[in-house]
């Protein structure tokens, strides 16, 4: 049976290496096509750049990037609007085309937390995902973004509570973390064999390890904490779109 396709949509460069990139590393290897969609910075910044050596190294094709502003960071698409700022259906429909031209069977994106550090940009990339991945099969939507495709299921990176304390001993206390009930988990996922490959793909943003954002901490880390920091991967599954539609899962 083929390993199933996998496009993710994360909000900034580093996102996919940090929160799915053991699972990006693992279907590339079994064989499947895996994308990233990035929902902020411009194609020709720094970022970029470490964005396509990061998805190098995952073997995750070239970077497609909505070019967006962050929040936090204009200069990150001087002269672009902030991503929490765009009209919500020119953002959707914008991630439907590249739905629609990857054509996936499974999509990877935030929780609705945003992850651990909640961000904004990161909370906005779930709204705009859940939304796109609907109307990607719909064909009365976006009739100029190319053919309907409905991908079979959607899974949300996220964190239980049961993990939170042994990560606050790797990476220190935080203002906030969020996270869920463990029973709300439909997927863990042990990405220890892709280790090697994930850890590359997290120091290829080398602007974020320079400043000593979270890939700068991991640089700093002993093999044993990097381990308990990106050694499992969890994923809630949202309920398929179209119910008649088979069950597809992450690879085990």
């Amino acid at each position: 049976m083929p390993v199933p396709s996998l496009l993710a949509v994360f909000a900034h460069p580093d996102d996919e290496s940090l929160w799915a990139g053991g699972v990006l590393a693992r279907h590339a290897a079994a064989g499947a096509r895996t994308a990233v969609v990035t929902t902020t910075w411009a194609a020709d910044t720094s970022r970029a750049a470490e964005l396509a050596d990061a998805l190098r190294i995952l073997s995750a094709g070239e970077p497609r990037m909505l070019g967006y502003a962050d929040a936090r960071v204009p200069q990150s698409a001087p002269g672009r609007m902030r991503f929490c700022d765009a009209p919500l259906d020119e953002t959707v429909r914008r991630l439907v085309a590249h739905i629609r031209d990857f054509r996936p069977d499974i999509m990877i994106t935030h929780d609705a937390y945003g992850g651990l550090p909640g961000h904004p940009d990161h909370v906005h990339t779930h709204r705009v995902t859940m939304l796109a991945a609907q109307a990607a099969g719909l064909g009365q939507l976006y009739p100029d973004a190319g053919a309907p495709w409905q991908p079979r299921a959607l899974y949300l990176a996220t964190h239980p509570h049961s993990a939170v304390p042994g990560l606050r001993g790797v990476i220190g206390a935080r203002k906030a973390v969020y996270s869920v009930p463990d029973e709300q988990v439909t997927a863990t996922v042990d990405v220890g064999p892709w280790m090697e490959q994930k850890i590359a793909a997290v120091l290829a943003h080398r602007s974020e390890v320079k400043r000593g954002a979270l890939p700068g901490v991991i640089a700093s880390l002993p093999p044993n904490a990097r381990e308990l920091l990106l050694a499992t991967e969890w994923y809630i599954r949202h309920a398929p779109i179209t119910a008649a539609l088979a069950q597809t899962e992450l690879t085990a």
